[in-house]
């Protein structure tokens, strides 16, 4: 018989040193915000992962691990059970983050000044992290109507020049939610591979597709996208476990995993700490009924969003994702400056979330959400929402 897990349960955060609550007062400006922002979920990192933890804990020297013998069998095998794609062995290395997998694949294979591709509204370290490396960010935005999100090839093609080195995919895609389709994969990894444009596929997200919606990997989608591309994955979303620094990247095209991954071994980047072996390896090998139920209530989660949208505040619309915790809020019926929607929203209603702007200047208009958090805490954030706006209005 399988556990039932409890998503219902409130847990206080705060003192514990967590981002999502104990930084409001530096990011907000306010302590007694409901934290409904940063990608971590409010639910406990299931048990499994924990006992783990403990269990290496007992022996109480915490020195320089190996890698497990079924550290990376764990991965391999999680990765072909949920998404149908086999890695091997030698394509594959641990990364210490996803953020920056992506910073060390910038360095390694583009100059200062070369430039970056990005398709915004997008998570903002892809714009962030190649600016701060001195190159050149170039946008790719997706196309909106109606909610809908679509790649712009078009104007992609028509940007391209000998400058553009790497592009950085979202898949599935951070904020819109959007599990990429094959045919839009692939003919996005032909124009990048035939304008000799390296695709780093962030897939963190890769875990948790809903709603009957199925997550591809970049890699899987043609020859070119095989031989032209970093992808980087993790399970730190998918378990609420950020904070232990897991990640890895594969990298099937030969010359290019030798270039990348010497550059991580230079630095001893490839090494993981004894605490990313141990709880990866408890998610991939035990994790598959506990995501069951985590997405099963995230679904439950979503639809309780919308339909109070619908019912009580209808000048803001619920952008169903495909994938993920996340909720992109269409606010723009409201006809508010993206500062005045911000401050409606935390000064108003006594919430934080994200506001769309910090993904590109497409996100104007929007907020992002997050409901991976028990049930009755969204209610008391849409009340909220519905109090001020019925003030406001």
């Amino acid at each position: 018989m399988s556990q039932k897990y409890n998503f219902d349960e409130v847990i206080n955060r705060k003192g514990t040193g967590a981002l999502k609550v104990d930084a409001l007062k530096e990011r907000y400006g306010r302590e007694d915000l409901i934290p409904l922002w940063v990608a971590d979920m409010d639910f406990r990192t299931p048990d499994f992962i924990m006992e783990a933890i403990r269990t290496r804990c007992k022996h109480e020297i915490l020195g320089y691990p190996v890698v497990p013998d079924e550290f990376v069998p764990s991965i391999i095998n999680w990765v072909k059970r949920r998404h149908n794609w086999k890695i091997k062995t030698e394509e594959l290395s641990f990364v210490p983050g996803v953020v920056k997998g992506f910073a060390f694949a910038i360095m390694n294979f583009s100059e200062p000044g070369d430039k970056i591709i990005i398709q915004p509204p997008v998570y903002h370290p892809f714009r962030l992290v190649p600016q701060m490396q001195n190159r050149s960010v170039l946008f790719n935005p997706l196309k909106e109507k109606n909610g809908f999100y679509t790649m712009d090839f078009e104007h992609l093609k028509s940007i391209l020049d000998e400058k553009c080195k790497i592009l950085i995919l979202s898949n599935p895609h951070n904020p819109v939610g959007i599990t990429w389709d094959k045919e839009t994969l692939a003919e996005l990894a032909e124009i990048c591979y035939d304008n000799h444009i390296l695709v780093i596929s962030d897939e963190i997200h890769s875990d948790m597709a809903i709603f009957g919606n199925r997550f591809i990997p970049f890699v899987t989608v043609s020859e070119k996208a095989r031989e032209n591309s970093i992808t980087l994955m993790a399970p730190s979303k998918t378990f609420n476990m950020a904070g232990i620094v897991s990640s890895f990247a594969v990298v099937p095209n030969e010359k290019i995993r030798k270039s990348y991954f010497n550059f991580l071994k230079s630095c001893e980047l490839n090494d993981g700490h004894i605490f990313a072996y141990v709880a990866t390896q408890a998610a991939y090998d035990n994790g598959d009924e506990w995501l069951g139920q985590m997405l099963e209530y995230i679904e439950k989660n979503i639809f309780f969003v919308d339909e109070y949208l619908k019912k009580n505040i209808p000048q803001i619309k619920a952008i169903i994702p495909q994938a993920s915790f996340l909720i992109w809020l269409d606010c723009r019926e409201l006809n508010l400056s993206q500062q005045e929607l911000k401050a409606l929203f935390v000064n108003k209603a006594g919430l934080a979330l994200n506001s769309g702007d910090m993904f590109g200047s497409e996100g104007a208009g929007f907020m992002r959400m997050n409901v991976g958090c028990p049930v009755k805490v969204i209610e008391q954030a849409l009340e909220n929402l519905k109090g001020s706006i019925c003030n406001f209005l």
